[in-house]
């Protein structure tokens, strides 16, 4: 696979495998997620905008006469399910949840970031634009994430010194 149209295919259908694999992902923090709520209103808010974005990502492939790729779709959704269930181990739930999705929302703007630049380098505008309201909507999500740490850190801190299983989730 040599050409820019072949390799923006390819990474269109690695991007919705990794809005796939956050889809699972933010739901198994949604499950648990019990005493941030804050936290728990801005998981949901971005779910939805994930499903939007895997949606979009769909549209581009159409637009492009390919389709997404079922097995890398799977792989991302299991990937995120054996992650999910590991954070339900971990005495600090929430602390772990949180790294992951900052960490995951990072890959997910370079993922864009490659995408606009491939898309405009064939002239693909409308592909273009798609990864560009995704990328706004993961730089919106990582900025709140990183703004939101600290106090999400210091809740923890707080609800670990009386309950222990509280505070994890």
């Amino acid at each position: 696979m040599s050409g820019t149209r072949e390799w923006l295919v390819q990474w269109l259908k690695d991007a919705h495998a990794m809005e796939e694999q956050a889809e699972t992902m933010l739901n198994g923090q949604l499950n648990r997620l019990e005493s941030y709520p804050e936290l728990s209103k801005r998981i949901r808010l971005h779910l939805d905008e994930t499903k939007g974005h895997a949606a979009r990502l769909g549209t581009c492939l159409e637009r492009l006469g390919e389709d997404t790729s079922a097995l890398k779709d799977a792989g991302g959704k299991l990937l995120a399910m054996a992650q999910s269930l590991s954070g339900v181990f971990a005495g600090d739930e929430v602390m772990k949840g949180s790294l992951a999705s900052y960490t995951f929302e990072h890959m997910e703007i370079a993922s864009y970031t490659i995408l606009i630049a491939t898309a405009e380098s064939l002239g693909e505008t409308e592909i273009a634009r798609a990864c560009e309201q995704n990328l706004r909507e993961e730089e919106a999500m990582a900025e709140w994430l990183h703004n939101k740490l600290p106090a999400t850190t210091e809740q923890f801190l707080a609800r670990s010194a009386s309950d222990s299983d509280n505070a994890k989730r």
